[in-house]
């Protein structure tokens, strides 16, 4: 979770459900609303019924909110936090960078990473993009080198990035 800086509001990324295929459900970045209700168990990526769930509550998906952003299926994004710095290009300013743990239960995996997504007027603006990637060596066979976990922006707008596979912290910085 994060706070968005120029409106203030409290943004989240959201690992949804697994067992129901390569491509569902995709995980999420989503503003955080007081009283608001996201889904789980009964519903997923707004009022999509998990027809896994026994006994379902309709009234309950109905008020199910649409997530914000999706990040994909089976991403595990974890962490993230909107860039506050000034040491990268102005592109980056205000917007959010997403750490992606990386997937365990897909044919071909996907995450290993960390995207960001442009922000304007507090909202997300544009398609996501590889921000920080190299972590997948094969990714038809499983093997990656890291798994990046946490990110933060340091007072002098360097990126911390954690990676439990290797306990390694890694610096991002940027120069002009």
């Amino acid at each position: 979770m994060d706070w968005e800086p120029t409106t203030k509001k409290l943004w989240t990324v959201v690992n949804e459900r697994d067992g129901l295929g390569d491509d569902l459900v995709p995980d999420y970045l989503t503003s955080v609303k007081e009283n608001a209700f996201y889904g789980w168990p009964y519903a997923y990526f707004g009022q999509h019924e998990d027809v896994r769930v026994k006994e379902m509550k309709p009234e309950l998906v109905k008020k199910t909110l649409v997530p914000d952003f999706p990040l994909g299926s089976h991403t595990a994004s974890l962490g993230l936090a909107f860039y506050t710095g000034n040491s990268f290009p102005e592109k980056y300013k205000n917007g959010a960078f997403i750490v992606q743990h990386g997937s365990w239960n897909r044919k071909i995996i996907s995450g290993y990473c960390v995207i960001f997504v442009p922000f304007k007027d507090g909202k997300p603006a544009g398609k996501s993009e590889n921000f920080l990637t190299g972590f997948i060596v094969d990714p038809q066979k499983d093997i990656v080198r890291g798994r990046p976990v946490g990110v933060i922006v340091m007072p002098n707008g360097d990126l911390l990035i954690t990676d439990d596979k290797t306990n390694t912290i890694w610096r991002v910085s940027s120069t002009k």
